[in-house]
């Protein structure tokens, strides 16, 4: 599970990201709302948790932003602020949950595990064309064929179904499958796009993983 925490405290960041990371979350952090929207927007997390008081983009502001483009990833917000009004604000922001500072970790936790467990039960697979990705058991079917990804080949595919039309680039792939401080370069995004499209032909998938340069790869359905 992948989450994005955006906070500008640093030293509850790193402490928040440290406990994640201890759980098996892999985390990412970035400390203020701009630079958090654009990681959010990439369509990569399983949930973002969310300071509300933040220089230049509010958590507000970020999350309006994010509903207004349907990006439906769950969003728990963090903030000193109690008030009944303020809770008010972020919910009809598009938080999913509202946890007031200071919060014992243990109800952070709970929270995470409580929205992660929603999103299992609505989203299971994902498909494209008449493609499925099995997220239990990584396996990528289409009709009665099957192939089972390995590791890498199903974080790339999911990368790719999450964004569909759109283009993601091989240094976002990059960051999000081999992580920031891999030493894997461009040639491995090609590699493993070049497996999936060997595994998407052996199963008779109409979905075909389109190259477009210096804007990465996107999702194309094979006309009839």
């Amino acid at each position: 599970m992948k989450i994005l925490l955006i906070e500008d405290e640093k030293m509850l960041s790193d402490s928040i990201r440290a406990m994640l990371n201890g759980r098996g979350y892999e985390t990412d952090a970035v400390y203020d709302g701009e630079t958090g929207l654009e990681y959010a927007k990439l369509g990569v997390y399983d949930l973002v948790i969310l300071d509300v008081m933040m220089p230049g983009l509010d958590g507000y502001q970020v999350a309006r932003q994010l509903r207004a483009e349907h990006n439906s990833v769950p969003i728990l917000m963090l903030t000193a602020k109690s008030d009944l009004l303020d809770r008010v604000e972020g919910l009809n922001a598009g938080a999913d949950y509202y946890l007031t500072k200071p919060f014992d970790g243990r109800e952070l936790l709970a929270c995470i595990h409580a929205l992660l467990r929603r999103q299992g039960e609505q989203v299971d697979c994902l498909s494209y064309g008449n493609t499925e990705l099995d997220l239990a058991t990584g396996i990528l079917s289409c009709g009665e064929n099957s192939v089972r990804l390995s590791a890498r080949e199903f974080d790339v595919m999911r990368f790719l179904l999450q964004s569909g039309s759109r283009n993601i680039s091989k240094e976002v792939l990059l960051s999000r499958v081999w992580g920031y401080d891999s030493n894997a370069v461009e040639n491995h995004v090609e590699v493993y796009v070049g497996f999936l499209r060997k595994k998407l032909a052996a199963i008779d998938s109409d979905v075909r993983i389109e190259a477009v340069r210096r804007l990465g790869y996107h999702l194309e359905v094979k006309a009839p």
